[in-house]
């Protein structure tokens, strides 16, 4: 499927408490699998030389298991596009 919402938390946290995926399948649905879905899989969707460093880093937190359950807080700390910060 798709969503309006550019929260990302949201989405994530969605597939897994509606769809019942694991936090892992969220974030490959969110990331490689949209990215195929796109036809971008070959620049984007993971981190991989040679493809588009567009990316986040997460505040600390638990686990990647903790992702679903923090669908109102701001986890992002830093951006990068393009390998660059911003």
């Amino acid at each position: 499927g798709s969503t309006p919402s550019g929260n990302m938390n949201f989405v994530i946290s969605t597939a897994c408490i509606k769809m019942k995926m694991t936090p892992e399948e969220a974030i490959n649905a969110a990331t490689l699998n949209g990215a195929y879905a796109m036809n971008l899989s070959t620049t984007h969707g993971s981190i991989t030389k040679g493809k588009k460093a567009n990316l986040i880093i997460t505040k600390p937190i638990p686990s990647y298991h903790f992702l679903p359950y923090a669908f109102g807080s701001n986890l992002i700390d830093m951006v990068f596009i393009e390998g660059k910060k911003v």
